[in-house]
């Protein structure tokens, strides 16, 4: 069913907060899920929150919408990832040719990844980047006009960022957004220096909110809420080598903080039906979630960092269809109930 269908059969329109994961390249997936919900005239988008590449796809989409609409959102975000694209065929880091013939996404087979992966287990960026260049400020600069997107008031806009020296959560709102707070979501401290904000230092806000969701909460009108996941909570079997289990440590503590706070949303939703608390004071949160549980599942950490044009691709279409397939069994719970069972998913 296209825009136009959609449309013409419900002129019902529902509000949600949209709350972006971070995972590098595998932010294409949460691409295509956003373009499938803007391309349905009953959504409309009251608050984003996002951490890494969900920060980068949640700037980018309020952008677009403070700027021209839904549709100047899609177009945005596909400018955004074409332009990463390009940028990662300059590198070195790229797909090995025995990946490819295989179809698979990771990129474990490429001596250039093995090189990266090696070098940056030893030494710091200090070290090896001491100039402190990060390509992503470029990109972003040229995808987003940071004073337009300031200048709104129709979006709201969240980014998390993790202080270095304080160990606390840090959410920029929308008057705070400038592409260094960008980066400083996105700031993998294997990767990049830590990014100097009004004499703070941030890493990447994954370590303690990814996504945040209480922003949503405490600062819309809107209850329903929904979370689009690109990390596995579950995964198919035990991991075994010693990069598989890192890879495993670090999806765990990536997913740790939202687990905590599906946790403290189930814990006050239970109150509220018991009668311990007034639910006319506390409210209701509805909570909605799109994934690729089994898909994630397969690729390891080294897929984050494939940005080929076809895998962007893949996981743009992937996440087109499970957004699609969720609309049409969900949209009617909107407004209504959660349609995410926080017990089974989360706790």
């Amino acid at each position: 069913m296209d825009a136009q269908q959609t449309a013409a059969t419900s002129h019902t329109t529902r509000r949600i907060n949209v709350a972006l994961q971070g995972g590098g390249s595998h932010g294409a997936f949460s691409w295509g899920v956003l373009d499938r919900l803007l391309e349905d005239a009953r959504i409309e988008i009251d608050g984003i929150s996002g951490t890494s590449a969900g920060a980068m796809n949640a700037t980018v989409l309020a952008y677009g919408l403070v700027s021209g609409g839904q549709d100047r959102a899609r177009r945005a975000l596909e400018t955004f990832w074409r332009k990463i694209s390009e940028l990662a065929a300059t590198n070195p880091l790229q797909h090995a040719w025995l990946n490819s013939v295989t179809g698979c996404a990771n990129m474990d087979l490429s001596p250039a990844w093995l090189i990266f992966d090696f070098f940056t287990r030893l030494y710091s960026p200090y070290q090896l980047n001491p100039c402190n260049l990060n390509p992503l400020h470029n990109v972003l600069t040229e995808t987003v006009d940071f004073e337009v997107l300031r200048g709104n008031t129709d979006i709201k806009l969240f980014l998390c960022a993790t202080n270095v020296l304080s160990g606390r959560i840090r959410v920029f709102s929308t008057k705070e957004i400038s592409v260094q707070a960008v980066l400083a979501s996105s700031c993998l401290p294997q990767l990049f220096q830590a990014v100097e904000i009004d004499g703070e230092y941030f890493w990447d806000g994954g370590y303690m909110g990814n996504p945040p969701i209480y922003p949503l909460i405490y600062e819309t009108d809107t209850s329903d809420v929904l979370i689009i996941r690109i990390n596995p909570i579950r995964i198919p079997r035990v991991p075994r080598t010693a990069y598989e289990i890192l890879d495993r440590v670090n999806t765990l503590s990536f997913n740790s903080s939202l687990m905590r706070e599906m946790r403290a949303v189930d814990f006050v939703t239970r109150l509220i039906d018991e009668g311990a608390l007034d639910g006319a004071r506390y409210r209701r949160m509805l909570v909605h979630s799109i994934d690729a549980e089994e898909e994630m599942s397969q690729l390891d950490a080294s897929s984050k960092f494939n940005a080929d044009w076809s895998f962007l691709c893949k996981m743009f279409e992937l996440g087109r269809s499970r957004a699609d397939a969720w609309l049409d069994m969900n949209f009617d719970a909107l407004g209504q109930r959660s349609s995410a069972n926080i017990v089974e998913m989360f706790l």
